[in-house]
């Protein structure tokens, strides 16, 4: 077919998704599992080259690009979140309560 396609000019983003997606899961909430849409866009586009489809692999890499970018953007927000909780003595009130329950 077309044997001028390097899976190199596509960049599949998976690495970044995998990252994202896991960061994003452990510090945000559950709304960082959205990063596996990355993880599985980011599989296609080799899947798409090696089917001689550059159009569609270039699709699913800027498909994957976006979803790694909302994955990061959680990531960030569960960061932020968590410094100002720590910074408001959230730790504190965490602590308390948690001698509270082991009390009962």
């Amino acid at each position: 077919m077309n044997a001028s396609i390097a899976p190199g000019n596509v960049p599949n983003h998976l690495a970044w998704a995998i990252i994202s997606t896991v960061l994003a899961s452990c510090l945000c909430c559950p709304l960082g599992l959205l990063g596996i849409v990355a993880i599985v866009q980011a599989n296609k586009v080799n899947t798409l080259l090696a089917q001689g489809d550059l159009d569609g692999a270039r699709r699913a890499s800027d498909s994957a690009k976006t979803w790694c970018w909302v994955a990061t953007a959680l990531a960030i927000i569960g960061v932020v979140w968590s410094i100002g909780w720590f910074a408001m003595g959230g730790m504190s009130s965490y602590m308390e309560m948690m001698q509270q329950m082991q009390g009962m």
